[in-house]
């Protein structure tokens, strides 16, 4: 019989009275693995309900009490992992080995999080005037959410919940309804480390259940990992009905190949970035400018690199990329890639098409690479979200930059040079909110934030971090005064 999943409320596992289900699919094999509900929105109104009696009790918890049950989850996320990563490959269909780095940058979440003592302290002024003394205090807004994407389900969540609830919030998680076995893993986990009933919930879902927590007066915060298109939606919606926002959107990855640069790491690197989680990050290379006479040695390098990457199962030895999510996908990324050949691309390395032993049914779509990109084309602006590739040139590092500003996007760039008045000159100029130098991937680790600019980010801080602080607590100004003599004084 198929597993049917559950929604986490009031600290115990409840079925949903919801009257569509959703497959879910391990992308490699098509095989069934489980179903999710689709949760209507009185269930997350539930949900919230319990939050909200829980809170006054999780505020008032002493905030060194708060982080106990985060090193229990710390410690249980280490012993699980193995399981975790396994499960996100086989319903998400990243490698094992990405499925691991993914859990390893959970864990340090829960780590930096585990700092809530000190990352929420305020400030103070003695004798700010004549007797007065005035103090910054942070405190919880009360309810937050978060809605996370179906990439990364064991990371992401952990960019939000942690911090959330060591700053003295209650937390609702609602998971991609694509990838929803990690969420449930997770919550066990979470179910196991001793927070109090309500502090932390799941609801599985859709648009509905996304809509319900976007409605919710009690909801103060809301964040969101996604498309741009959704991103501006809940960012839309959720200040209209005057909560905070925090929205991480879509991204077209530019990176600069300089002709100093070294050819062999930078194709190794640039390679992982572009087809590692078969592109499917928000932090992928794809789009590869090459400078001047880096144009041949790269093109060279990446296109043998493209053709030699072993594709398959994630949890089989030696596969170093897998499938990407849904057949929808595979259709969209496949019709991109022709869009691209035919306004003029030249197709190095053809993805589409390709097949995997023993996994026919698999969404599979092959590294590709794109040559003689134009920047006008819909491949060069459009986000693919798949093991694409495209390669543009310019003659100077000037028009290479003035090709990074061009986009509307402003989530990452990349430049690989062995200069340093360049590499300088790169990360000053270029609009991009994470920037790497000989980096493909410039993910921020968890005490730094996670940035974005452009339509990569609707919000003001952003996730992880004191950003993470900032966002999930309210300050309060508090200026006393206690004269000696009372009489005297008044």
């Amino acid at each position: 019989m198929t597993q049917r999943l559950n929604n986490y409320i009031g600290g115990a596992w409840r079925p949903s009275a919801a009257t569509e289900m959703l497959p879910v699919l391990n992308p490699a094999s098509a095989q069934l693995l489980a179903e999710v509900p689709l949760s209507p929105g009185a269930e997350v109104n539930q949900a919230v309900e319990v939050a909200a009696r829980a809170f006054p009790a999780w505020r008032r918890t002493p905030v060194g009490e708060r982080v106990q049950p985060l090193f229990k989850l710390k410690g249980l996320l280490e012993a699980n992992i193995d399981a975790i990563a396994r499960t996100i490959t086989e319903e998400c269909g990243k490698t094992y080995a990405e499925s691991i780095g993914e859990m390893r940058r959970a864990i340090e979440n829960v780590e930096t999080a585990c700092g809530m003592p000190m990352l929420m302290q305020g400030c103070n002024n003695e004798d700010i005037a004549s007797g007065i003394d005035e103090h910054m205090i942070r405190q919880p807004l009360g309810v937050v959410a978060a809605i996370t994407p179906f990439n990364f389900p064991g990371m992401i969540p952990f960019w939000f919940l942690p911090y959330a609830v060591a700053a003295g919030n209650c937390f609702l998680l609602k998971p991609s309804e694509r990838v929803p076995l990690t969420s449930w893993k997770l919550f066990e986990l979470v179910e196991a480390s001793g927070f109090p009933a309500g502090v932390i919930q799941l609801v599985n879902g859709g648009r509905q259940a996304v809509d319900a927590i976007l409605d919710h007066p009690e909801i103060r915060a809301v964040s969101f990992v996604g498309s741009t298109a959704t991103a501006r939606y809940i960012y839309s919606r959720a200040a209209a009905n005057g909560k905070r926002a925090q929205c991480q959107g879509g991204a077209k990855n530019p990176v600069v190949v300089m002709p100093d640069a070294d050819m062999e790491m930078t194709t190794r690197i640039l390679a992982d970035s572009a087809f590692g989680c078969a592109g499917q990050r928000c932090l992928a290379a794809s789009v590869a400018i090459t400078v001047g006479e880096a144009r041949a040695n790269f093109t060279e390098r990446i296109a043998e690199s493209a053709r030699s990457r072993k594709v398959g199962f994630g949890l089989t030895s030696g596969v170093e990329m897998g499938p990407v999510i849904s057949a929808e996908s595979k259709t969209r990324i496949e019709g991109l890639i022709a869009r691209g050949e035919s306004e003029g691309a030249r197709v190095l390395v053809d993805g589409r098409g390709g097949k995997v032993p023993e996994y026919d049914g698999g969404f599979f779509v092959f590294p590709t690479v794109l040559d003689e990109v134009a920047p006008q084309a819909e491949i060069a602006r459009t986000e693919v979200f798949g093991p694409v590739l495209s390669l543009m040139h310019a003659d100077t590092i000037d028009q290479a930059i003035e090709l990074v500003n061009q986009r509307s996007y402003g989530n990452m760039a990349c430049i690989f040079t062995t200069d340093g008045a360049n590499a300088r000159r790169f990360r000053y100029e270029v609009n991009a909110g994470n920037v790497g130098i000989n980096v493909g991937v410039a993910a921020p680790m968890s005490s730094f934030p996670f940035s974005g600019w452009g339509e990569s980010f609707f919000g003001d801080l952003h996730a992880q971090a004191h950003h993470g602080v900032e966002f999930y607590t309210q300050t309060k100004i508090v200026v006393e005064r206690w004269p000696r003599d009372w009489s005297r004084k008044f």
